[in-house]
């Protein structure tokens, strides 16, 4: 095992607070700068829609509950589970307040009655489409200057970091619209 040497680490006076602090860690090998701005970017993508969803009581959960029910009309609650990887504790309590204001609706599968399918209402589209909105205008702003080759390059960025082998059905379905738009 290594040793971990401490005595390059700013202590008392001599560290500044809001500076980064170098670590013991080879930082050469570290993306720190695609890690913060990964931080920054998301805050910032999801901060509009979070100021949006204040004035319903919802949070970012309820978001993208919202979002892939309207994507994916009649998305089973399993699947929705897989998606979000949350628990059904925690799904329930969202998706109880989805239903109860009326944002979203269930139905019983027609081949398998233990399917509970979901579907956004009208109001929940509308909510949806504002979310949406906000967001698509950020990452307009974002690409505006990068052209067809840099808003592609982008897309298969974000393909990347994604796990592959991840089973999800939602996923599945995404990386092939994804594949076969980046045919035409």
């Amino acid at each position: 095992m290594a040793d971990i040497n401490f005595a390059n680490r700013p202590t008392g006076s001599d560290s500044r607070p809001n500076q980064p602090r170098e670590s013991v860690l080879q930082t050469a090998d570290l993306r720190w700068d695609i890690i913060e701005l990964l931080f920054f970017a998301y805050r910032d993508f999801v901060g509009d829609a979070d100021h949006e969803l204040e004035a319903f009581g919802f949070g970012r959960a309820h978001h993208r509950v919202l979002h892939f029910v309207h994507r994916y009309a009649g998305l089973k609650v399993a699947d929705l589970l897989d998606v979000l990887r949350i628990t059904k504790q925690s799904l329930g309590r969202v998706l109880k307040q989805l239903l109860d204001d009326g944002y979203i609706v269930q139905k019983t599968g027609s081949s398998d009655r233990r399917q509970r399918l979901l579907f956004a209402t009208a109001k929940g589209e509308a909510l949806v489409a504002k979310l949406a909105g906000l967001q698509t205008d950020r990452i307009d702003r974002a690409l505006r200057d990068l052209g067809p080759s840099g808003t592609e390059t982008v897309r298969q960025f974000l393909r990347a970091m994604i796990d592959q082998d991840d089973p999800d059905k939602v996923l599945a379905a995404i990386f092939a619209a994804s594949n076969a738009t980046a045919k035409e």
